[in-house]
């Protein structure tokens, strides 16, 4: 057979990341990862505000870099054998445009405006938007967050596209669209950046924009003008129509084919949100619970639409008909900060380093920080441990989106050590993880396996332990460290009409997975009854 080869690009919180696949054996050829210029300099964010945005000119500068990089890796051969191309991104992580699509950080007068840039999917600046969609929702005669978990976040596209519209009159009068990063980048690869005429994605526009076939595609324009005046016009600018990424975006325009340095041939797929791509990656089937692990965790689930039914799940993320596998019942949980707990730590203990003139020295330190943390806290025997901490430093995802929400440990004494403190955290996201779990069992969700992937599960096996251990089930972690541009390596390969379903791909190019974290009996009873003091410390923090 010849060879095809695909490229998947994952854009993450910090990074893109790309990877090159031969379909006819799965074989990886290639990879690059470069990191956000702008975002690691901590440029247009503000922690105490929990602003994070992000500059679009920071998405095309390391998109040129990845692809350039790793098609250095491949021959002229190679490069001609290249098919189709698949981004997925973070999310909800929107932008205003103005007419043309364009994003409006990219205009002159606008390049260094925060509210003109994208809103990170960890941006909380509009929890009071979210509270007023949520009112709004409840007394409409059509609740539009039904499939949304009947909670619509702050994390997500009509809140955060309404927060940056009242805090900004500059950009009123020119901003015309909002578009999610996941649509953003398939458009300005196919040059289809028109507002009205961008295929945007099923998974976005599912979970995160109030999306559903069922009243017509998104919110009525009158819902949208009733909870603000300002979103006049957004929903007529926005096609009703949404696609799956196994569907084609358009062919690459020759722009971007001679920028990057690909054949003029190649099929873009139709975007797509990370978890759900890197749970395609993993080889998520029915009753699979997908867990991505990072700086937070999202849960992504498939079921048969015979399992499902009419049912709704409320306090998830989502439920979309087609999201992640079309055909299948796609759900979404998970957890606004999960890596994000053990940084926090690390960087309060790495403060008394900052004004060391030895730079070098003092960033050596601080990258053994948690390597430290995790080797003392392996020893540390846990009767002696009377410490309870929850994960909600960035609130609250799964299960009821609740961003207002702040973390908090208690049982701490002047004998308390860093590493006591470690432990404590890793345990509560470890809780967190099996709320979710339970919250959806609960509701009659079947779950069968668990796989993990993500840059965690790959890299601590004290944390993933941890996970079975409190969970209480069988762990597998996905054997590609790059599950989510591997996910949509596989969708361009079905774009691209190399197979005929993504099930196919999965079949070929998923490599088998080589390694289970089993729970330890013993540690397990014991968490058991260290969750019913985690549920007590939460139900203490959400009362006062």
């Amino acid at each position: 057979m010849m060879e095809k080869l695909v490229i998947g690009i994952d854009f993450g919180t910090d990074s893109c990341r790309a990877l090159i696949v031969d379909t006819v054996s799965g074989k990886e050829l290639a990879t690059h990862t470069a990191y956000y210029p702008r975002w690691k300099e901590g440029l247009y964010c503000n922690p105490a505000q929990n602003q994070y945005r992000q500059h679009p000119q920071d998405y095309i500068d390391s998109l040129i870099a990845v692809v350039q990089g790793a098609i250095k890796q491949l021959d002229k051969k190679q490069i001609a054998h290249i098919v189709g191309l698949g981004i997925d991104t973070t999310g909800s992580t929107p932008c205003l445009t103005n007419e043309e699509g364009v994003p409006l950080a990219l205009l002159p007068e606008f390049q260094e405006n925060p509210n003109a840039m994208f809103v990170l999917w960890k941006d909380h600046t509009s929890v009071k938007e979210a509270d007023e969609i949520n009112a709004l929702a409840k007394k409409w005669e059509v609740d539009f967050t039904a499939r949304s978990g009947g909670v619509y976040s702050s994390e997500w596209f009509w809140a955060k596209a309404l927060h940056v519209l009242r805090e900004d009159e500059s950009i009123r009068k020119t901003a015309y669209a909002i578009i999610e990063h996941s649509d953003w980048m398939s458009a300005l690869l196919t040059d289809n950046l028109k507002p009205e005429k961008v295929k945007r994605n099923k998974y976005a526009t599912g979970h995160k924009a109030m999306w559903a076939a069922e009243w017509g595609g998104y919110p009525s324009q009158e819902f949208l003008s009733t909870l603000d005046p300002l979103l006049d016009g957004f929903a007529a600018s926005m096609d009703s129509q949404t696609f799956t990424s196994d569907e084609s975006a358009g062919q690459i325009s020759d722009y971007w084919a001679e920028k990057l340095g690909l054949p003029k041939h190649v099929t873009i797929a139709v975007g797509m949100l990370d978890a759900h791509a890197g749970a395609v990656g993993a080889g998520i089937r029915a009753h699979t619970m997908v867990k991505i692990v990072g700086t937070s965790t999202c849960d992504i689930i498939v079921s048969p639409k015979a399992d499902v039914g009419s049912k709704l799940i409320a306090g998830i993320s989502g439920q979309v008909d087609g999201s992640v596998i079309p055909g299948l019942i796609g759900f979404e949980a998970g957890q606004s900060a999960f890596g994000d707990v053990y940084a926090w730590l690390k960087n309060i203990l790495a403060w008394s380093l900052e004004p060391l003139q030895d730079v070098d020295t003092a960033k050596a330190i601080e990258d053994k920080i948690l390597i430290r943390l995790t080797e003392e806290a392996e020893k540390l025997d846990e009767i002696q441990d009377n410490l309870i901490a929850n994960d909600w430093l960035n609130g609250r995802r799964t299960p009821f989106a609740n961003q207002a929400l702040q973390g908090a440990i208690a049982g701490l004494t002047l004998g308390t050590t860093p590493s006591q403190i470690f432990r404590s955290l890793v345990e509560a996201t470890a809780f967190g993880s099996k709320t979710i779990m339970d919250h959806i069992v609960n509701e009659e969700v079947k779950i069968t396996e668990i796989i993990a992937v993500g840059g965690i599960s790959q890299k601590s096996p004290y944390v993933m332990q941890v996970l079975a251990d409190v969970m209480g089930v069988n762990i597998t972690v996905a054997s590609s460290e790059q599950a989510g541009a591997l996910g949509m390596a596989m969708y361009a390969a079905v774009a691209a009409k190399v197979f005929d379903k993504i099930e196919t791909a999965i079949s070929i190019m998923v490599p088998q997975a080589e390694i289970v974290y089993q729970p330890n009996k013993d540690k397990s009873n014991y968490y058991l009854e260290k969750y019913s003091q985690y549920k007590k410390l939460n139900k203490f923090v959400e009362s006062v």
